[in-house]
Formats: structure tokens, sequence, C-alpha cells
């Protein structure tokens, strides 16, 4: 996908030892085939929902971060993302063209664009992230208390430790962001 910005391989080491089953400098397979197929199955409901739109994957996680961050600068996006502007420009056309993103000049800085879901776009970001929890909340359930704790360590892991603090605080102001005010 030459759309994909590719951190450099060479910064990170292949784990000298595991504490799993697999040998040192072994790759994990399990795991690793794990993960491919946890994210077949995790995307393939909202696929289905958003093959309807002509959308792909790339629209649904526009519409996931600009749901959830509202009035996000375009150039944040595409941190977070990790697209080429050119990429994020068609899929980001296509949903401001279709009334699933709006897009607002800053009021410091009119060179800004801030982007905002409409009604529209709030409606279908909702039942493409129910899909997804749904899924979630079965496969907790399988494993039992203190799931959800132990997923979101691993998965915080599983992200280069330069981005884990940004991504923690992205999450945590878009879900301030969300509560509802008394």
């Amino acid at each position: 996908m030459a759309d994909i910005n590719i951190s450099s391989l060479s910064k990170r080491a292949m784990p000298t030892q595991t504490s799993g089953s697999a040998p040192a400098g072994e790759p994990i397979w399990d795991i690793i085939e794990l993960l491919f197929f946890a994210y077949r199955d995790f995307v393939s409901d909202p696929d289905d929902v958003l093959a309807k739109f002509n959308f792909g994957r790339a629209h649904h996680r526009v519409l996931h971060f600009v749901n959830r961050n509202p009035g996000m600068k375009v150039a944040d996006l595409l941190d977070v993302l990790k697209i080429t502007k050119q990429s994020l420009g068609r899929v980001l056309k296509q949903l401001v063209d279709d009334g699933y993103v709006e897009q607002k000049e800053g009021e410091n800085d009119r060179r800004q664009r801030l982007l905002y879901v409409t009604a529209k776009g709030e409606t279908l970001a909702m039942k493409l992230a129910g899909l997804q929890s749904e899924r979630i909340g079965r496969a907790l359930a399988e494993i039992g208390p203190h799931a959800h704790d132990a997923a979101r360590r691993f998965l915080v892991a599983m992200i280069d430790a330069e981005s884990r603090d940004g991504v923690q605080k992205l999450i945590a102001r878009a879900d301030r962001a969300r509560r509802p005010r008394p």
C-alpha cells in the first residue's frame, strides 16, 4: 500500500527472549496470526456497512477520529492516521461531498481546516463503533474479569514507545469530550 508512511524498522529490535512458547529470536507465530485474524473479523462488520456507501477502511478511520475529536485539525488527523496528504484528501473530499464531514476555518488561523462530523456522519460513525463494541464486548466477556484492563495494557504495549503517551492523551481527551456534562 503506497499511501502508508512506514516508520523505520531498524529502530525496533527483535526480542531476544519471549515469555511465550517461542524460542528467542523465533517469530511469535500464534500471536501474529491471531492478530491478523482478529483484525480481519474486527473490521468485517463495518466493512459490510461501508460497502453500501462505497466507502472503505480509510473512510471509517477518518469518521472515527473526527467523530471522537470534533474540531480536529487536518494536520493532526494526518499525524494520527500516518497516511499521505493525497490519500487523506481523496477520502476527505468524498466524506465532505457526501455530507458526512464538514470543514471549518480555524477561529484564530483561517488557514487551519478543522473537521467535524455532521449529524449524518455521527450516525454512521456510531453505528460502526457499535458493531465493533459488540464484538469486543463478546470477546471480553469470554475472557472474564479484568479482561478489559489486560487487553488495554497489551494494546498500549504494542504501540511504539515514543507514541504511547500521545495516543493515550488523544483517547483521554476524546473520552472527556464525549461524556455528557451535568
